[in-house]
C-alpha cells in the first residue's frame, strides 16, 4: 500500500499536543514540592515541643558595693591588733611607781637661794642661778619652791600629809613618792613656781603660766627637763612644775641608769 502523505500543516497540528505535555510538567514538579516543604513545615510546627518542668530559681538582688569596700574587698585580709592601754613601766625596784635614789651629800650641795635655805648639787644649782636670771630678763620670774630634800623631810612629807588628807598610801604616792624614792634626794631635782602667779604653785594650772611657757621653750638649753611629763611611764600624776637637772654624768646615770 502506498504512504498516504500528509500535508505539512496538518503534521504540525498534530504535534502540538506533545509539546503541551512537556510544558506542563515542570509547574506540575514545581507545585509538588512547594507542597512538600509546607507539608513538612507544618508537621515540624505541629509536632509536640518538650516541657520545661523546672521551675525559674530566684536569684537575690544584688546590692552596690561602694568602691571603698570593693578594694577592701581585694586587698587580703590583715588582723587589726586592738588598742592597748599604755601601762606604767617601773624599774625593778621601784615603789608605788618611784624609783630608789641615794641622798646626794651635804658637801655637794649650794644654796640658790638668799637665805640658803633651798639647796642642789653644784652643777645643777649653777645652772639654775643662769637659767632663772635669763628668764628674769626675759620678764619671766621663775621662784623655787622646793629642791634637795632629806630623807626625814620626804618622810614627813609623804606620811604626815596622808595622815592629815586620810589618804591611802597609792592614792599618796601619786603625787608624792615616799621616803628614799624621791628625785629630791638626789640635790638634782627642783619644783618651780611663777612669781608673778603663786596660786599655781604646784598645781597642774602652772602649765597655764608664763614661767611654764618659758620653760617648755628654753629649759633644755640649761639642761632641765620635765620629770612627770602626762602618761608618763612611771604612772606618776603630771607634774609641770617638777624639772630635773641631767647635765653631767652623775645626773644622767642617776636618773636613766636606774630605769634599767
Amino acid at each position: 500500500m502506498d504512504e498516504i502523505e500528509i500535508p505539512e500543516a496538518i503534521r504540525e497540528e498534530i504535534e502540538l499536543p506533545k509539546k503541551s505535555a512537556s510544558a506542563l510538567t515542570l509547574p506540575i514538579i514545581g507545585i509538588v514540592l512547594l507542597l512538600g516543604v509546607a507539608g513538612l513545615f507544618s508537621i515540624f510546627l505541629l509536632s509536640p515541643k518538650p516541657k520545661n518542668t523546672s521551675q525559674p530559681v530566684e536569684q537575690p538582688p544584688i546590692k552596690a558595693i561602694p568602691p571603698q569596700q570593693k578594694s577592701q574587698a581585694n586587698q587580703p585580709s590583715v588582723a587589726t591588733p586592738s588598742p592597748k592601754t599604755p601601762e606604767a613601766k617601773p624599774s625593778k625596784g621601784d615603789l608605788l611607781g618611784h624609783l630608789p635614789y641615794d641622798v646626794a651629800p651635804q658637801s655637794s650641795l649650794e644654796a640658790i637661794t638668799a637665805d640658803g635655805r633651798l639647796r642642789m648639787r653644784s652643777a645643777a644649782a649653777k645652772k639654775f642661778k643662769q637659767m632663772q636670771a635669763d628668764a628674769k630678763a626675759d620678764g619671766v620670774k621663775l621662784t623655787p619652791i622646793s629642791a634637795f630634800r632629806t630623807a626625814e623631810a620626804q618622810e614627813q612629807l609623804f606620811f604626815g600629809i596622808k595622815e592629815q588628807r586620810v589618804q591611802d598610801a597609792a592614792k599618796r604616792a601619786e603625787v608624792s613618792a615616799p621616803p628614799g624614792y624621791s628625785e629630791h634626794h638626789t640635790g638634782y631635782a627642783i619644783d618651780i613656781g611663777d612669781g608673778d602667779a603663786p596660786a599655781t604653785n604646784v598645781e597642774t594650772t602652772f602649765a597655764e603660766t608664763a614661767a611654764f611657757a618659758w620653760l617648755e621653750k628654753n629649759a633644755l638649753k640649761y639642761s632641765f627637763e620635765l620629770s612627770f611629763p602626762p602618761n608618763n611611764e612611771q604612772g606618776v600624776s603630771y607634774e609641770p612644775w617638777h624639772w630635773r637637772f641631767v647635765g653631767d654624768r652623775n645626773s644622767l646615770e642617776t636618773f636613766y641608769k636606774v630605769r634599767n
